[in-house]
């Protein structure tokens, strides 16, 4: 008994299924019993099945519409086919940024910078403001593209200076403003424009200096695509699964209760 009393107390997972059990044991199991108790094994297991699917349903259907309970993969950027970094603003046409090739030859780095940032914004493409939301989920989908699947920077070799965004409008509307049933979406992309910063010499005792841009190495430029997730699965997987259950202990119910009063006639 001792050691069953330790294994629960170090093993956190066998505790974690134990109290599942018991808890689907205590809530289901009672309910049955005292249905049961009343109007027999059969016919109390068959509307305590109901009552649960009911439940389920309605539930999942709470969770699908504001987005809560039990989640899928949540919305995040992904690195967009078939460049994802590009280090050279004048090859954005070959990541399908842009139609054409920006002539940026012959020109410095910070107004070839400036002159690709023209080109993108005369091409459709908004600049976040810093004091967007989406601006910092973009950089920070960048930043982990850049250090940790492409080692391009570090942390602290590199500043993002712009984030350009596009696409993602919502569709059916009916008119121009109401999206009540808007459920599809066309593609969203985003670019990050990062700038290397020049190497500072850190004194011991001293605060960091600022960040400064390094003017004479090209920017890069991480293309990226929205993946919207699948937030909403699992509520309606259950919710379907639920549903079913719940309809077809329905009919069940009322098939037998239409041949009880057939019976109970023929004796009458």
């Amino acid at each position: 008994m001792l050691s069953a009393l330790l294994s629960l107390s170090w093993e956190p997972e066998i505790r974690g299924w134990i109290i599942v059990v018991i808890s689907v044991g205590a809530l289901m199991g009672s309910t049955y019993l005292l249905v049961g108790t009343n109007v027999g094994a059969r016919l109390g297991f068959m509307i305590s099945i109901a009552a649960l699917a009911g439940w389920m349903m309605s539930m999942c259907v709470i969770w699908a519409i504001y987005g809560i309970g039990l989640k899928g993969p949540m919305p995040t950027w992904t690195p967009a086919g078939p460049i994802t970094i590009v280090r050279d603003g004048a090859q954005l046409n070959v990541a399908n940024v842009v139609d054409a090739p920006i002539d940026i030859k012959g020109l410095e780095p910070e107004a070839a910078a400036k002159k690709v940032s023209d080109t993108l914004v005369a091409g459709g493409w908004a600049i976040l403001a810093e004091s967007d939301p989406g601006r910092g989920q973009a950089v920070a989908s960048a930043d982990e593209i850049i250090q940790v699947e492409a080692k391009e920077f570090v942390a602290g070799e590199y500043q993002a200076v712009n984030v350009y965004d596009k696409g993602g409008e919502r569709y059916p509307k009916i008119g121009n403003s109401l999206d009540f049933l808007a459920f599809k979406h066309k593609p969203h992309y985003a670019v990050v424009e990062v700038a290397p910063l020049v190497m500072q010499r850190s004194e011991p005792g001293r605060a960091p200096a600022r960040a400064q841009i390094d003017t004479t190495q090209p920017h890069r430029y991480v293309v990226m695509i929205r993946d919207l997730g699948a937030r909403r699965r699992p509520a309606f997987l259950i919710g379907s699964g639920s549903a079913l259950i719940f309809f077809l202990m329905c009919w069940l119910l009322h098939r037998r209760e239409t041949y009880l009063r057939k019976n109970l006639a023929l004796k009458a």
